[in-house]
């Protein structure tokens, strides 16, 4: 059983979805690399490291968000997840929850969410294909 009206929300959802995961990627990212000295301290990371994970993140949530090589933008986010998750398990020992909802199922969602923007090309409306890309 199918709830039309919904099904025809995909376009909307996935807009709203790319907005949140570029909001999320901008906000992090921006906090990487306005101050990597002592962000790098806390997921003990080189400051240049650091810095370009940052400005990596802040790149991949923009485009992912307004819809520019989305597809690109969500699979070099993926790979920063997967980097954040290999750190999390290997480095830090953290589970799945993780304490204090510190695990890494946060970053997975992401990884999933990102595939689902890729495999999609971010729907409709996304900003290439207003201006004919």
């Amino acid at each position: 059983m199918t709830i039309e009206w919904l099904s025809q929300c995909t376009d909307v959802a996935l807009l709203l979805m790319r907005l949140m995961v570029g909001l999320v990627f901008v906000t992090s990212g921006w906090k990487h690399a306005q101050d990597p000295v002592a962000r790098g301290k806390e997921i003990e990371m080189s400051p240049g490291l650091t810095r370009f994970i940052g400005i990596a993140e802040v790149a991949g949530g923009l485009g992912v968000a307004l819809g520019v090589l989305t597809q690109f933008a969500a699979l070099g986010l993926i790979l920063i997840m997967f980097g954040a998750i290999q750190k999390k398990i290997f480095v830090w020992k953290t589970g799945f929850w993780g304490k204090h909802s510190d695990g890494w199922h946060y970053d997975l969602l992401f990884v999933v969410m990102c595939l689902v923007i890729a495999a999609t090309d971010g729907g409709r409306y996304v900003l290439e294909r207003a201006i004919g890309y």
